[in-house]
């Protein structure tokens, strides 16, 4: 499955409730693999959590197997649990959802929203309806202008992650920005 997808992002959330912390830093990812270990007697390294959070570069997707240990880790017989007991929560949405920033629900065609992320990453993107955007600025930043992609919201302080990126030839793909440490600002253009 892909990292990006929501079922992961709020496997990823759970898994932080249960052991009552934010895992952002190479030491967290050391203590997660350690709880695990304590748990079920089984093994995931960091780097594997690392990809799974987006911490690193890696594989886009995820193996069932690792998705199967982290349910169980949650207390779910396997994944496909998992993701059945996701259809009877109500608490998914304000809990994959938190923080401060601009939901598409904010906005209206033509409407302009400028983020930032470390180290000096900059784009304002246009939104064009329907949760698609357009880069139409992008400053030290792998987008470019012209690229499209789709989104639900922009947090300060959580990752910006974007599904169906077209960037120049290359075929529609999922990017995620501000891995380690999120957004630093998010912005309604009023002039542009």
């Amino acid at each position: 499955m892909n990292k990006y997808s929501p079922e992961i992002a709020s496997l990823r959330l759970d898994i932080e409730q249960s052991v009552k912390r934010k895992i952002r830093t190479p030491y967290d990812f050391e203590f997660l693999s350690g709880v695990i270990w304590e748990r079920l007697h089984e093994n995931i390294s960091p780097t594997t959590l690392k990809r799974l959070w987006g911490y690193i570069e890696g594989a886009d997707t995820t193996r069932r197997t690792t998705l199967c240990l982290l349910a169980q880790f949650l207390g779910f017989a396997d994944w496909e649990a998992y993701l059945a007991s996701l259809a009877t929560r109500t608490d998914i949405e304000s809990a994959a959802f938190e923080g401060e920033g601009i939901s598409i629900n904010d906005l209206q065609k033509g409407d302009c929203i400028e983020v930032t992320w470390l180290p000096n990453r900059r784009c304002v993107f246009r939104y064009e309806g329907e949760a698609h955007f357009t880069v139409v600025e992008a400053d030290h930043a792998k987008l470019q202008v012209g690229d499209t992609f789709e989104t639900a919201a922009f947090l300060i302080g959580q990752p910006m992650y974007l599904d169906n990126l077209c960037h120049a030839d290359q075929p529609p793909t999922s990017y995620v920005a501000g891995s380690k440490h999120g957004l630093n600002s998010v912005n309604r253009m009023t002039n542009f």
